[in-house]
């Protein structure tokens, strides 16, 4: 069988070199080639032994997704779809920036959550990706950007864990990818540059801060469980006093000294005064400061299936005021890449969806429009 070195992280390289009968610093030369310098022959790894590479010809491979289009925008940013097999694609999105440059990546086909605002979920969700797809995606936006612009140094600075899917979800995926962003060997990122969203998986987030402690960005949307159970229906399992006490418990691991809160702006649903004053309580029922998060607030990228709309201008400035007249950190994220249905909430793909999504989307409820006064 021919294994996908993409798959693994340094340690489980070592583990494969050693079943080759070959040595650790083997390996660590196999991982630099691979991620640093963006090798996908092993015939271009001068420094290896011949036999080595003969060896390594014959049971291993550097598999990269397939790219079906690439599409950039006016601004910018660029997003590719990639072939993850049999009918399934997943979109990844670099949005450069003045001194950094970000990357977009998905962990899964589809997504099960099922959020009202986001275009992923109303597609359903097919499977899980492997290590070696979700690597992929950095590893062929890192070499084909540096390549392209002639860059010696490292073009992706940040990697944020936000396309399509929940990346708890596939934890068993997601933990050896961050551990090659992070090694000195890889990609050698800043825990501090590397951030998984979450819709909030309590149990996930947990083992999360324990395993690898990376910035942590939940997909919050509301202020209350009955809004939120409508808006993001994982909140019927784990309500708000669950998450925000499990958000507390992962501060004392963050490499940041705060907790990020994602928040989707949805004209009439969720961004009025009261919405404002009941997340200022919320924040303030669990901490004595309120520096311990901080808000992003995201105005929705509209799409015919969700049935909502993007707030007012006027009210996402009103809405961020009271939230920063409070004391809590509030930003307005400036929308990239909606010109290519690169920006927040937008990323599709292509799903062979298994869960019968669009049924069950029907027949849920509409959203009230002034929930529980």
């Amino acid at each position: 069988m021919i294994t996908n070195l993409l798959n693994f992280d340094l340690e489980g390289l070592a583990v494969f070199c050693d079943k080759l009968g070959e040595k650790r610093f083997r390996a660590t030369q196999l991982f630099r080639w691979i991620h640093q310098r963006g090798a996908g022959e092993f015939s271009e790894m001068s420094d290896l032994a011949k036999s080595l590479r003969q060896k390594l010809s014959q049971c291993a491979c550097i598999s990269p997704l397939p790219v079906i289009s690439e599409h950039q925008s006016s601004d910018g940013t660029i997003k590719w779809l990639f072939d993850v097999g049999a009918g399934n694609a997943v979109e990844t999105v670099f949005i450069p920036e003045d001194g950094r440059g970000t990357l977009c990546i998905s962990s899964q086909a589809g997504c099960a959550v099922g959020c009202r605002f986001c275009s992923t979920g109303h597609q359903g969700f097919s499977r899980n990706l492997s290590t070696s797809e979700i690597l992929a995606q950095l590893w062929f936006a890192e070499h084909t950007l540096r390549a392209r612009s002639g860059a010696q140094d490292r073009v992706i600075s940040n990697v944020v864990m936000m396309g399509m899917g929940e990346p708890l979800q596939n934890y068993a995926a997601i933990l050896p990818a961050l551990h090659v962003m992070l090694d000195d060997h890889g990609y050698g990122l800043s825990r501090r540059r590397v951030t998984v969203s979450t819709s909030g998986i309590v149990p996930m987030i947990d083992r999360l801060a324990l395993d690898c402690p990376v910035a942590l960005a939940v997909s919050l949307h509301a202020p209350t469980d009955f809004l939120r159970n409508d808006l993001v229906p994982l909140n019927k399992k784990y309500p708000l006093i669950e998450l925000m006490d499990a958000c507390i418990r992962y501060l004392k691991y963050a490499p940041r000294d705060f907790i990020t809160f994602e928040y989707c702006m949805l004209d009439e649903v969720n961004d009025q005064p009261e919405h404002a004053k009941a997340l200022i309580d919320l924040i303030k029922s669990k901490e004595n400061s309120n520096t311990w998060c901080k808000f992003n607030l995201i105005p929705f990228n509209p799409f015919p299936a969700s049935g909502l709309q993007r707030s007012l201008d006027s009210n996402i400035i009103a809405f961020a005021k009271l939230l920063t007249d409070a004391g809590i950190v509030t930003t307005v994220r400036k929308t990239r890449g909606d010109d290519i249905d690169a920006a927040c909430g937008q990323l599709a793909g292509e799903v062979q969806d298994r869960t019968g999504v669009i049924e069950r989307m029907k027949k849920r409820r509409t959203i009230m429009i002034s929930p529980e006064k």
